[in-house]
């Protein structure tokens, strides 16, 4: 008698947009992807900007933070933390992931502080932390991390600028940017002439930026977030000061409309 089995194969177009290779992070589709990891990427890519650059004298993060109401609390849901006092993270995704990768980030920092009696260099960090990323990837009772993290702050090397995806992979940067307005951040990026700036100089520049790739018409009204690891600030993370964030925001906006202008 003939056999009645049936094999079923799956269609490349059905292995392109993750039909059935969707629901765990332990199944691969045909072509070797994971689909959960790519849908925490674009968890990512739907935040505001987060941008961090390394410069002579120090490292500046700065990020989009979009006001999801007019009667939010000023300085409220905040994106960028501190995590030791030589170390700070900017979260790009969801917040409520991200805080705790920033809670995670903390332990780590206390018992490496602990255990070896110094702080926690940068590269220790953003390897021990994608580890915990990554981990959160390999089993099916759990999802990926939604966030991404910009890890800046000095290390007996000098000032360092790390940031970790959603899938456990980790890089060390001069600049870096995040979130929906990466690519357009990231070719401003490349511009500056990042080994002859001081950190005051890059705060306008990082505040320019995110000016510049906010988009007015898509996007709600956002709150700038500056912060810095630098000698200014006796190189501990901390926020930038008001009068700083302010000026840096008005020559921001200055240059805004001056392109305007000219196109």
């Amino acid at each position: 008698a003939a056999s009645s089995r049936c094999f079923h194969t799956a269609s490349p177009a059905m292995s392109s947009i993750g039909t059935g290779y969707d629901l765990y992070t332990t199944s691969y589709s045909p072509d070797g992807r994971v689909f959960q990891v790519e849908y925490a990427a674009k968890a990512v890519e739907s935040s505001g900007t987060a941008v961090g650059v390394r410069c002579k004298d120090g490292v500046v993060l700065g990020f989009e933070k979009l006001v999801i109401s007019k009667m939010l609390v000023e300085g409220s849901s905040r994106r960028i933390f501190t995590i030791d006092e030589h170390v700070g993270v900017a979260v790009c995704g969801l917040l409520a992931d991200g805080r705790q990768l920033v809670n995670r980030a903390r332990d780590e920092a206390a018992s490496y502080k602990e255990f070896y009696g110094c702080p926690i260099p940068g590269k220790v960090m953003a390897e021990r932390l994608a580890g915990f990323v990554h981990a959160y990837t390999m089993y099916w009772s759990v999802r990926p991390f939604g966030a991404a993290v910009l890890i800046a702050g000095k290390d007996a090397d000098g000032p360092f600028m790390w940031m970790v995806e959603p899938s456990g992979l980790t890089y060390n940067y001069f600049g870096c940017a995040i979130g929906k307005g990466k690519q357009a951040a990231k070719v401003e990026i490349e511009k500056l002439k990042l080994g002859e700036m001081t950190c005051k100089d890059v705060l306008k520049e990082v505040a320019r930026i995110i000016y510049s790739v906010h988009d007015d018409v898509k996007d709600k009204d956002f709150e700038l977030e500056l912060s810095w690891v630098c000698e200014e600030s006796g190189w501990v993370h901390k926020m930038v000061p008001k009068d700083l964030l302010k000026a840096a925001e008005a020559s921001a906006k200055a240059a805004l409309e001056e392109d305007m202008e000219d196109d």
